[in-house]
């Protein structure tokens, strides 16, 4: 925990990174600190309102797993200046951003179209201990002049996609004729 009251740019300078953490037992925030170090590894392994991560914290006896909801960064610099995280309950759904994978090959592509990705990620509630890594999103029967919608997505049992069903992903466009 951290001691109400210290300076943030201090911690800096001595390798510390402040943090809170949200949602947990009762309704206020609790005041981390996290070495740089940490902080850099569970960031290059965790991605933002996406992962799980264990968080411990002996000085309150307490332990769970948390979202990343926030990284705060320095403008230009990009050295990390804060982490918040937040604790969601086990029986309440989260809403979370999740990354789009393709898989297949487009009979358009095939024919010589080229795919155009206009979305690569969205948003989904789900419960906590069901975020998916990523939903796929199988383009091999779009062809040319055709594109996948969010609609089109098959979702994994207790996921419900938030963005618009309408919304293009990917469309596959005719090759331009040269000349």
């Amino acid at each position: 925990t951290r001691v109400e009251g210290t300076n943030p740019r201090a911690l800096r300078r001595e390798g510390f990174i402040p943090a809170n953490l949200y949602g947990h037992s009762d309704a206020s925030a609790v005041s981390l600190v996290l070495s740089q170090k940490e902080a850099t590894v569970l960031l290059k392994k965790a991605s933002v309102n996406n992962t799980l991560v264990n968080l411990t914290i002996p000085e309150i006896n307490w332990n769970g797993k948390v979202l990343i909801r926030e990284v705060q960064t320095h403008p230009w610099k990009r050295n990390l200046h804060h982490i918040s995280f937040f604790y969601p309950s086990g029986d309440k759904d989260v809403v979370v951003i999740v990354p789009l994978k393709v898989v297949g090959s487009s009979v358009g592509m095939s024919k010589g179209g080229i795919m155009e990705q206009m979305v690569t990620q969205v948003k989904v509630r789900c419960r906590p201990d069901n975020i998916p890594e990523y939903l796929e999103m199988d383009i091999s029967s779009v062809d040319i002049g055709k594109s996948f919608s969010v609609g089109n997505l098959v979702l994994p049992e207790g996921i419900s996609v938030l963005d618009d069903p309408h919304k293009n992903i990917i469309s596959i466009v005719a090759p331009r004729k040269k000349g």
